[in-house]
């Protein structure tokens, strides 16, 4: 199972050259993500996995983290060093750490009832 890390943690890592990775829906991202991020919609992530580095850490965050959890989990059994953001885009602005754009929010994801 991949690790919870801080939102400090995050960005210590981002730091360190880690991926940082939004796997949340289209619009969630347009309204707000963590600054110098790469998105990948958590339903492409096995497709696009062989686009990330194996050799850097990867930290998936979500608005909140139950989504990020499952694709760290499924990176982490793939082999690579992943992590998901605690708390997720929600407590890395209540940190204030730096996102995108100007007035960056947590938009709730979209839920679609068939």
């Amino acid at each position: 199972m991949a690790e919870q890390v801080s939102p400090e943690r995050v960005a210590e890592l981002q730091h360190a050259g880690a991926q940082i990775i939004d796997v949340r829906e289209d619009h969630e991202h347009e309204a707000g993500h963590v600054a110098g991020d790469r998105h990948i919609v958590i339903s492409n992530l096995t497709a696009e996995a062989g686009t990330l580095d194996k050799d850097k850490p990867v930290v998936v965050y979500c608005r909140s983290g139950n989504r990020a959890e499952v694709a760290a989990d499924a990176l982490a059994a793939s082999g690579y060093e992943a992590y998901n953001l605690e708390g997720g885009f929600v407590a890395w602005l209540e940190k204030g750490l730096p996102a995108e754009p100007e007035g960056a929010v947590a938009a709730k994801q979209s839920v679609w009832i068939n």
